[in-house]
């Protein structure tokens, strides 16, 4: 069996008996699963190892470095990563 990865929509066999204010709770409250759900995923994503290295001629090319971030400095032919609070080190 194959996990969902997002709600459905509730099924109605007969719209024409749906109160509106029934649609109306049961669509915000898919709205609000799906976002959270979204959300799950794309902290997963924030959170996750880079999983890229890029090849700079100085680490001042990347403006605004982030937490895990990978160079290779060619400047300097030596590997860095971004430290919060320390900033670049170098991989012996």
């Amino acid at each position: 069996m194959v996990a969902k990865l997002y709600p459905e929509l509730p099924y109605y066999a007969n719209i024409d008996m749906v109160d509106s204010r029934q649609l109306y709770d049961d669509l915000i409250r898919y709205a609000a699963e799906m976002k959270f759900l979204l959300e799950q995923r794309d902290l997963e994503v924030d959170l996750s190892p880079a999983t890229r290295v890029r090849t700079v001629v100085s680490i001042n090319e990347i403006g605004r470095p982030e937490e895990g971030f990978i160079v290779f400095a060619t400047s300097v032919q030596k590997y860095k990563g971004y430290v919060s609070g320390t900033g670049w080190v170098d991989f012996h």
